[in-house]
C-alpha cells in the first residue's frame, strides 16, 4: 500500500524499524505515524467502540478525534494518527474503555519547564507561521507549539497550484508553501518551535498569559507570554447515514495525510461525498497516487467548488452526482460497499434510485469546522455563524478577541482557504507586537495591507458569505 512513484511527490523515508501489533511484527519507517505504519500494512480496525463494541478506524488524522485511539507499550488511548512510531512499540486495539496497568507510572506533573516569550502561539499551520514570522519581524520574541510532529498544517498535504497574487504564493504548491515558511520561521532566532506538543489550557496570571502544555504526552511545559494567537485550524464534519463509523470512512485531510505526507493509499476504490473544492481536490490527488475514484456524490443541485476543478475531475473521468447522498456503507469489519440515492427538491430520497458502489474507501468532503475549545476554555465569547462553518471567537479588525491579548486566526477563526489563513495570521502576528508596544507604528501600514489584500481575496463569489460571517463576528472597540 505504499507508493513508490508519485507525478508531484518524492517521499524521503527514515530508516526502517520494527512495530508489533498484537504481537506481529509490521514494517513501519521513522517519522511516520504508528496509524500510518498500519494502514500501509493492511490495518483498518484500530479499536473498538465502548458500548457496542462496534469497529473503529482513522478519520480525522490531526488528533482532533477519538478514532484511532489505541494501547501501545501498554498505554490506552494514544492518539496513533499524531504519534510516531518507535522500534519495537508494542500495540494492540483498544476495546472499549481501557485501564491504566497498575505497574505503569503516570508522569509527574511537577516542577514543569518554563518557557517564556512576548508571545505564544498555539498552531503551526499556515496562520501560525505566518503569525510567528511577521510577529519576529515586528520585534517579538515567539514561541510556537503544535502537536503534530510536523509543521504546516493542511499546507502538507496539498499538490495542487494556489491561485492569487504571487506575494501570496500563486502558482506554488501547498507542500512547497509549507517548507518556505517553516524555513522562514526557522531562520529567525526570535522564534523558538515545540512540536509533538498540546496545548491544554490558557489562563490569566498576573499580567501574563499562561499556556499550559504536554509534550510528547509525558512533559509537562508552561509557556507564559502576554499575547497569545490561537491558530488551531480546524476538524472535519461528520454527517448522518447507516454505519457512517465503520473502519474506510474518512475525512478528506486524512486521506491527504496517508497518501500526500507519508506516501500509503488508503484504499483501491474511492467514494467521495461532496463536491466543493476540498472533494475536487482530493479527486485528482487520489487519482495521482493511482486510486480510482468511482463517484462523487453531492446533495447540492450544482457543485460547490470552482468549475476549474471541476472540470478537471470530469476530463479525468470521474462522474459528478449532483442531487444525490449517501444512504449507507456496507462491510462487516471495514466498508466493502456504499449505497448513494438522488434526491428530489425537498431533499426527500427518490425510491428507486439507489446506486450501489463497490468500494473499500468512503470519503467525506463535507466541511469542517473551526477548532474553538481553548478559545471557548480561556473565556472569549463565542457565537455561532453560519457562513463561517461553525462556532467562532468574536474578534476586532485587528484579530484580537474580546478577551485583551488573545489573538486568533485562520481555520480556527472561520473556515476559508489557506491563503486567507496566512494573511490573517500577519494580521494577527503585527497586531499581537502593536499591542504589547514592541512594534513601531510603520508595521500599521503592513497590516493594513494584508487587511486590505484579505478584502480583495474575499471580493469574489465565494467570498461574499464569509465577509456577511466576519460582520456577525466582528466586535467594534470604542
Amino acid at each position: 500500500m505504499r507508493l513508490t512513484e508519485h507525478p508531484v511527490l518524492r517521499f524521503e523515508r527514515g530508516r526502517e524499524v520494527t512495530i508489533y501489533f498484537e504481537g506481529r511484527p509490521i514494517k513501519a519507517y521513522e517519522g511516520e505515524t504508528i496509524a500510518t505504519a498500519l494502514h500501509a500494512a493492511g490495518i483498518r480496525v484500530l479499536n473498538y467502540s465502548a458500548n457496542e463494541r462496534r469497529p473503529r478506524g482513522l478519520f480525522c488524522a490531526i488528533g482532533k478525534c477519538s478514532s484511532c485511539l489505541m494501547v501501545v507499550n501498554g498505554i490506552p488511548n494514544v492518539r496513533t494518527c499524531i504519534t510516531l512510531v518507535e522500534d519495537g512499540m508494542r500495540i494492540e486495539p483498544q476495546r472499549g474503555k481501557a485501564k491504566l496497568p497498575k505497574e505503569a507510572k503516570p508522569p509527574e506533573f511537577k516542577d514543569a519547564k518554563v518557557v517564556r516569550a512576548d508571545v505564544v502561539i498555539v498552531g503551526g499551520g499556515p496562520a501560525g507561521l505566518m503569525a510567528a514570522i511577521h510577529a519576529a519581524d515586528a520585534g517579538a520574541s515567539v514561541v510556537l507549539l503544535d502537536e503534530n510532529p510536523m509543521l504546516g498544517g493542511q499546507l502538507v498535504k496539498q499538490t495542487h497550484k494556489f491561485f492569487g497574487k504571487r506575494e501570496q504564493f500563486a502558482g506554488v504548491r501547498g507542500v512547497e508553501i509549507a517548507k518556505i515558511l517553516e524555513d522562514e520561521a526557522r531562520k529567525r532566532e526570535n522564534v523558538e518551535i515545540f512540536l509533538e506538543t498540546s496545548a491544554v489550557g490558557i489562563f490569566q496570571e498576573g499580567d501574563e498569559k499562561l499556556v499550559l502544555a504536554v509534550k510528547n504526552n509525558r512533559e509537562l511545559i508552561e509557556f507564559r507570554g502576554r499575547a497569545v494567537i490561537v491558530a488551531t485550524g480546524a476538524m472535519e464534519k461528520m454527517i448522518p447515514f447507516e454505519n457512517n463509523d465503520l473502519p474506510g470512512i474518512y475525512g478528506a485531510g486524512a486521506i491527504q495525510t496517508l497518501m500526500n505526507t507519508y506516501g500509503v493509499k488508503p484504499g483501491d476504490k474511492v467514494l467521495i461525498v461532496g463536491a466543493g473544492n476540498v472533494g475536487l481536490i482530493l479527486a485528482y490527488q487520489l487519482i495521482q497516487a493511482g486510486v480510482e475514484v468511482k463517484a462523487i456524490v453531492e446533495a447540492m443541485p450544482k457543485v460547490g467548488g470552482y468549475f476549474v476543478h471541476a472540470a478537471k475531475v470530469r476530463r479525468l473521468g470521474v462522474p459528478i452526482l449532483t442531487r444525490h447522498t449517501i444512504l449507507r456503507a456496507e462491510g462487516r469489519e471495514k466498508v466493502e460497499r456504499a449505497i448513494v440515492a438522488q434526491l428530489d427538491e425537498n431533499w426527500r430520497v427518490i425510491p428507486g434510485t439507489e446506486r450501489t458502489f463497490e468500494v473499500d474507501v468512503i470519503a467525506l468532503a463535507v466541511g469542517l469546522r473551526p477548532s474553538i475549545e481553548l478559545l471557548h476554555q480561556a473565556g472569549c465569547q463565542i457565537m455561532y455563524v453560519r457562513e463561517l462553518s461553525g462556532h467562532v471567537a468574536v474578534r476586532d479588525e485587528w484579530m484580537e478577541t474580546t478577551v485583551r491579548g488573545i489573538f486568533v486566526a485562520g481555520d480556527s477563526a472561520g473556515i476559508e482557504e489557506a491563503t486567507t489563513a496566512m494573511l490573517e495570521g500577519k494580521v494577527a502576528g503585527i497586531a499581537a507586537a502593536l499591542r504589547l508596544g514592541i512594534a513601531d507604528e510603520g508595521w500599521l501600514k503592513e497590516m493594513e495591507k494584508a487587511q486590505k489584500d484579505l478584502l480583495e481575496f474575499r471580493s469574489g463569489p465565494f467570498g461574499r458569505h464569509v465577509l456577511e460571517g466576519i460582520k456577525k463576528a466582528l466586535v467594534v472597540r470604542e
